[in-house]
This record gives C-alpha cells, sequence and structure tokens, in this order.
C-alpha cells in the first residue's frame, strides 16, 4: 500500500511539471539558457547517480542481475533511441497560420505521452524493488522532466498551438505517467518479479538520456569558469543521490 500511494503521488508531482512551460514566458530567454545548462548538469548527475548508486545495486543484492538484465538493459537504450526518433521524424514545411498545427507538434505530444508512460512504469517498478530506489528515481525523472517540458512547450508553440492549448496538451501528455504507473503496479500484482524487467529499463533510459541528450549540451559551452562550475554541478546531482542512501540507510 505504501508503495503504491507513493508511486501515485510521485508520479503526479512529474505530471505537474508539464505545467514549468508557462514559466518561461516571463523569463529573458538568455538567463533562461543559463539556469538550463546547470539544470541539465545537475540532471545528468542526478540521473547516473540513480544508476550506479540505487538502481544497480539494487538489482545485485536482489540476485537478479544475470546476463537477460545486460540486454534489457539495452533493450532500455534501444527503446529510449526510437522514442526520439519517433518525436523528430515529422516534420512540416508550411508557413505557420492561425488555422494550421504543425505535424510534428502532435507527434511531439504522441511521443512525449508514450516517454511519460515508460516513465510512469520506472518508477512504480523503482518503487516495488524499494522506497529509496523509488524516491532516487523519481528525483531523477522530475530533474530531466524539467527542461524537456520546457522544450516540449516550445515545440508546441512553434508548431502553431496557443499557449493555453500548449498547457493543455503538455499536460495530457505528462499524464500518460499515471497511466504507466498503474500499468506497472497491476503488472507487479502477478507477475513476481516484473521490477527484474522494468529496471534494467529504466537502467539503459536513464543512461542514453544522460549521454545522449544532456552531456552532448554540456559541451556546447567551452568557457573554463563555466565548464569548471558545469561538473561541480554534475558532480552535486550524484551527491544528492549518494545523500539519500545515507539518508535511508
Amino acid at each position: 500500500m505504501n508503495a503504491t500511494m507513493l508511486t501515485f503521488l510521485s508520479v503526479l508531482i512529474v505530471s505537474l511539471i508539464s505545467f514549468v512551460g508557462v514559466f518561461t514566458l516571463a523569463v529573458n530567454a538568455e538567463r533562461l539558457r543559463r539556469i538550463l545548462i546547470y539544470l541539465i548538469s545537475f540532471s545528468a548527475g542526478a540521473l547516473l547517480g540513480d544508476v550506479f548508486i540505487h538502481l544497480l545495486p539494487e538489482l545485485v543484492k536482489s540476485g537478479t542481475f544475470t546476463l537477460t538484465t545486460s540486454l534489457v538493459i539495452l533493450g532500455g537504450i534501444l527503446l529510449f533511441f526510437v522514442l526520439e526518433k519517433v518525436i523528430h521524424w515529422q516534420h512540416c514545411h508550411m508557413p505557420l497560420t492561425k488555422h494550421h498545427v504543425h505535424s510534428f507538434a502532435y507527434m511531439n505530444v504522441i511521443g512525449d505521452a508514450l516517454h511519460n508512460f515508460i516513465d510512469g512504469m520506472i518508477i512504480a517498478g523503482s518503487y516495488l524493488v524499494s522506497v529509496p530506489a523509488g524516491i532516487a528515481t523519481t528525483i531523477a525523472v522530475v530533474l530531466h522532466e524539467i527542461p524537456q517540458e520546457i522544450g516540449d512547450f516550445g515545440v508546441l508553440l512553434h508548431g502553431g498551438l496557443s499557449k493555453r492549448k500548449a498547457l493543455l496538451y503538455n499536460f495530457l501528455s505528462a499524464l500518460a505517467a499515471v497511466i504507466g504507473a498503474g500499468v506497472a503496479l497491476w503488472l507487479g500484482g502477478r507477475f513476481e518479479q516484473i521490477e527484474s524487467v522494468l529496471i534494467p529499463l529504466a537502467i539503459g533510459g536513464f543512461i542514453y538520456i544522460a549521454g545522449s541528450d544532456l552531456i552532448p549540451e554540456l559541451h556546447k559551452e567551452t568557457g573554463a569558469g563555466k565548464s569548471l562550475l558545469q561538473t561541480l554541478v554534475f558532480l552535486l546531482g550524484i551527491l544528492v543521490m549518494i545523500g539519500l542512501l545515507l539518508v535511508f540507510e
């Protein structure tokens, strides 16, 4: 019961992150970019910290880490690679008008909903392993979702949606996390050790997101001072994951 309540509370918080896009309208674009680059650094550290400090050790401790586990991790990397392809493969070259919404905006909503559905399953699977793993994974997902939702909001506006519709569609796609969590908990009640599949998928997905999406963004800043600060914030994300481990021991 505690795992169920914490799961749905966590995915609800993750879903509400979709409204963060509205705050970008009141922030100078250059200031927002400066803030986001450090949030991305922190998020990359937290995602990798969750993988190597919480999720992998839990699998090893449970005795379920096998060659199949490694294959599922690789499957998670492939799954998130394909998800990104789904989101980005649609392009429309018609001029923007009030009566035309670009197809890539709808594809972004569908792709993001699928991504959020998987996030919900991952969060639920983490809570099925342990409460500390669930909380750590929720924090890692939230940190990753903030810059992603800001980007998604911008894509929907660029695609021709009004601000109100962009926020609504973003929120509806975010609610897919609740459905994903419900499906994972339902499966967990009917199949033993379903988390032994969900956790490796999470590990693969988090490694892909950190290595393919977040860290490359950090390499776009080459100044010594900014690079040093990014490194420190990256390490802070890892330290937060270590701190969670110490708190729940």
